[in-house]
């Protein structure tokens, strides 16, 4: 019989908020049964194993993720949307380490399909690259080029990996503003050679 006031949200919020204390390597049950003062079991009637506890804390924080996102884009467009989307992811990032972690694991595609926040982010991401003129497959390979290079600067800057005495909020921007001129300036899909 589940703990009266121990419901799933209650749980996975708290392990949300464990991951940025302490990391998310160090989100287990065992954790959690202690923050809440009860034995391990009494938290398998709300999350099946550790896997699924990570998963819902992912689907938790891309929710919160694609909420700031959405409402920093609204109305904008461009170079305006696009950098209004890079702050915010940002900032995130920053704000919240453990769950930023939780949104780079892999979820298994049919319920990351039945996610209504996973459907929401693709829908604004490609909703922003499509100002740009940006089609399939040239869309999928944008949202990979801005995806990796977020992640990869969020999370060198989250460890320290940046030594130089350069502002790293200036180099930010600069990132920025190539990605928008990136996305301007996009390469043409290569045409099929007629057959002969």
């Amino acid at each position: 019989m589940p703990r009266v006031g121990l419901t799933t949200d209650r749980v996975v919020a708290a392990a949300a908020d464990l991951a940025d204390a302490a990391g998310l390597e160090n989100v287990t049950v065992s954790a959690l049964a202690r923050h809440f003062g009860v034995k391990d079991a009494s938290l398998y009637t709300h999350v099946r194993n550790l896997q699924d506890l990570r998963v819902r804390v992912a689907l938790l924080a891309g929710g919160e993720l694609t909420d700031e996102i959405a409402a920093a884009v609204a109305g904008r467009a461009g170079k305006d949307a696009l950098a209004a989307f890079a702050d915010t992811y940002r900032s995130y990032a920053l704000r919240h380490p453990g769950r930023y972690a939780a949104t780079q694991i892999r979820i298994d595609p049919a319920l990351a399909a039945d996610s209504p926040a996973l459907r929401r982010t693709a829908e604004i991401t490609h909703g922003m690259l499509r100002a740009y003129g940006l089609t399939e497959p040239d869309l999928t390979d944008a949202v990979r080029l801005l995806r990796s290079t977020f992640h990869g600067y969020c999370a060198l800057e989250a460890t320290g990996g940046f030594g130089a005495a350069r502002d790293v909020r200036a180099s930010w921007d600069k990132v920025v503003e190539a990605l928008h001129a990136a996305l301007t300036h996009w390469p043409a899909g290569q045409q099929a050679e007629p057959d002969r």
